[in-house]
Protein backbone atom coordinates (compact mmCIF):
# COMPACT_ATOMS: atom_id res chain seq x y z
CA UNK A 1 0.00 0.00 0.00
CA UNK A 2 1.11 3.43 -1.08
CA UNK A 3 0.84 6.63 1.52
CA UNK A 4 -1.45 8.56 -0.31
CA UNK A 5 -3.43 5.26 0.12
CA UNK A 6 -3.69 5.41 3.63
CA UNK A 7 -7.30 6.86 4.69
CA UNK A 8 -6.22 8.55 8.42
CA UNK A 9 -9.23 8.91 10.80
CA UNK A 10 -9.97 9.41 14.20
CA UNK A 11 -10.50 5.73 14.87
CA UNK A 12 -7.47 5.01 12.79
CA UNK A 13 -4.90 8.10 13.20
CA UNK A 14 -1.16 8.60 12.46
CA UNK A 15 1.03 6.13 14.38
CA UNK A 16 3.53 8.07 16.89
CA UNK A 17 6.33 6.85 18.61
CA UNK A 18 4.61 6.90 21.71
CA UNK A 19 2.40 3.95 19.75
CA UNK A 20 5.18 2.03 18.88
CA UNK A 21 6.99 1.86 22.06
CA UNK A 22 3.81 1.07 24.21
CA UNK A 23 3.34 -2.13 21.57
CA UNK A 24 6.57 -3.35 21.89
CA UNK A 25 6.68 -3.29 25.59
CA UNK A 26 2.69 -4.23 25.91
CA UNK A 27 2.37 -7.04 22.92
CA UNK A 28 5.57 -8.05 22.15
CA UNK A 29 5.71 -11.67 21.14
CA UNK A 30 8.12 -13.39 23.58
CA UNK A 31 7.63 -13.37 27.12
CA UNK A 32 9.08 -10.17 29.29
CA UNK A 33 12.45 -11.61 31.00
CA UNK A 34 12.89 -11.33 34.62
CA UNK A 35 14.45 -7.23 35.02
CA UNK A 36 17.59 -6.33 36.86
CA UNK A 37 18.41 -3.79 39.41
CA UNK A 38 21.42 -1.58 38.69
CA UNK A 39 22.68 1.64 39.08
CA UNK A 40 23.10 3.39 35.35
CA UNK A 41 24.44 6.85 34.12
CA UNK A 42 22.65 8.41 32.29
CA UNK A 43 22.88 12.11 30.92
CA UNK A 44 19.91 14.45 32.24
CA UNK A 45 18.48 15.65 29.15
CA UNK A 46 18.21 11.66 28.40
CA UNK A 47 16.25 10.88 31.45
CA UNK A 48 14.16 14.12 31.05
CA UNK A 49 12.66 13.96 27.51
CA UNK A 50 11.92 10.15 29.11
CA UNK A 51 10.23 11.48 31.69
CA UNK A 52 8.77 14.36 29.67
CA UNK A 53 6.71 11.48 27.26
CA UNK A 54 4.49 10.55 30.82
CA UNK A 55 4.77 7.39 33.01
CA UNK A 56 6.03 4.18 32.28
CA UNK A 57 10.00 6.21 31.27
CA UNK A 58 11.73 3.16 32.81
CA UNK A 59 9.84 1.05 30.77
CA UNK A 60 10.36 2.63 27.37
CA UNK A 61 14.25 3.18 27.98
CA UNK A 62 14.25 -0.16 28.19
CA UNK A 63 11.97 -1.06 25.06
CA UNK A 64 14.53 1.33 23.78
CA UNK A 65 17.86 -0.61 24.94
CA UNK A 66 15.94 -3.89 24.00
CA UNK A 67 15.08 -2.57 20.16
CA UNK A 68 18.98 -1.52 20.18
CA UNK A 69 20.04 -4.83 21.12
CA UNK A 70 17.82 -7.13 18.83
CA UNK A 71 18.99 -4.87 15.76
CA UNK A 72 22.56 -5.05 16.27
CA UNK A 73 22.25 -8.79 16.69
Amino acid sequence: MKDHQIKLSKEHPQLDLKHVARTIVRKGLRPVPPKTSLALRVDADVVEWFKAQGPGYQTRMNAVLRAFKDAST
